[in-house]
């Protein structure tokens, strides 16, 4: 009789044995395929991104604080093409939307112009990092979201030689404004540039205070036909539409002696500004080095 009861129990025990693990293979099997999906929702926004220089967010979590559960962790770089009658072909240009452009329809952003070298093209800045700069700060909430656009100067030729400045005011600006949800005032448009870029960042930005409340000169370089006007672009400034202003250069760089006559003269002028001399010369090293810092700063005035 004590022979059978222990059988019984043996037998007892093996039978809740084996409905324990049937049941822990039917709960594995339904959280499985959810918990699988649960991964892919998370990470579909870092696998999407549109910028490949971008490293993979940290965590999910990151993500989710900078941009929101459901926003990528990257930008995405537009190309476009703006009709114009001051070229001999339409004005092409990139422009980076921020993270969560398109899923924040009622939101409305900063916007930065950034001119190109001479001899490069409109893919320098990115070349140079600046989209993944700009996703790095935005993600981890070091700065508010904000446009880049990125237009292409076809000339090695003078401001007063071609059209380029007349299509930058008169139709690349509206049509930014027009096609994109920008703060169209001066307050959120800033515009820099790093070599010859940089002269056009003086140009619009001293000629049209109106229009631009930052400017940023990377590796300054003035066109020759500015530099007459310097003087007077500088006395016509008033405390509420002088620009914030910020200058670099590395030590040896070639226009080094330039640069610094420049900045001798914003001083002479009581004009508020920023100089930075780096170590570096004048490459895309330098400048590749210093964007994510030449971004802090524009995006300090938003």
């Amino acid at each position: 009789m004590s022979i059978m009861r222990t059988m019984d129990a043996r037998q007892a025990m093996q039978r809740m044995r084996s409905l324990l693990t049937a049941l822990a293979a039917c709960l594995a099997l339904l959280a499985g395929p959810a918990g699988c999906a649960a991964s892919q929702v998370l990470l579909t926004p870092t696998a999407a991104a549109v910028s490949p220089a971008v490293p993979p967010a940290a965590s999910p979590t990151a993500t989710a604080t900078a941009a929101g559960p459901d926003c990528p962790a990257s930008g995405r770089v537009e190309a476009i093409q703006i009709p114009t009658t001051h070229l001999d072909a339409p004005l092409q240009a990139n422009v980076y939307l921020p993270p969560c452009y398109d899923r924040q329809a009622g939101r409305r952003y900063p916007v930065l112009y950034l001119f190109h070298g001479q001899g490069s093209t409109d893919d320098q800045w990115l070349r140079l990092g600046a989209a993944s700069a700009a996703d790095r700060l935005i993600d981890s909430d070091q700065v508010v979201p904000f446009l880049i656009v990125m237009p292409y100067d076809p000339s090695w030729r003078q401001p007063d030689e071609y059209g380029f400045a007349d299509a930058v005011l008169q139709d690349l600006l509206p049509a930014i404004d027009s096609r994109y949800r920008t703060l169209a005032d001066r307050t959120h448009r800033a515009v820099g540039g790093l070599s010859r870029g940089s002269g056009w960042a003086f140009h619009f930005g001293l000629s049209r205070p109106d229009l631009f409340g930052a400017i940023g000169a990377h590796s300054v370089v003035l066109f020759d036909v500015d530099s007459q006007q310097v003087n007077a672009w500088l006395a016509a400034l008033t405390p509420t539409d002088t620009p914030r202003i910020y200058l670099d250069i590395g030590d040896q760089d070639g226009g080094l002696a330039s640069a610094r006559i420049l900045e001798q003269q914003l001083t002479a002028d009581d004009i508020p500004h920023e100089w930075h001399l780096n170590l570096g010369e004048h490459d895309e090293a330098y400048w590749s080095a210093h964007v994510e810092a030449y971004l802090r700063w524009y995006a300090a005035g938003w």
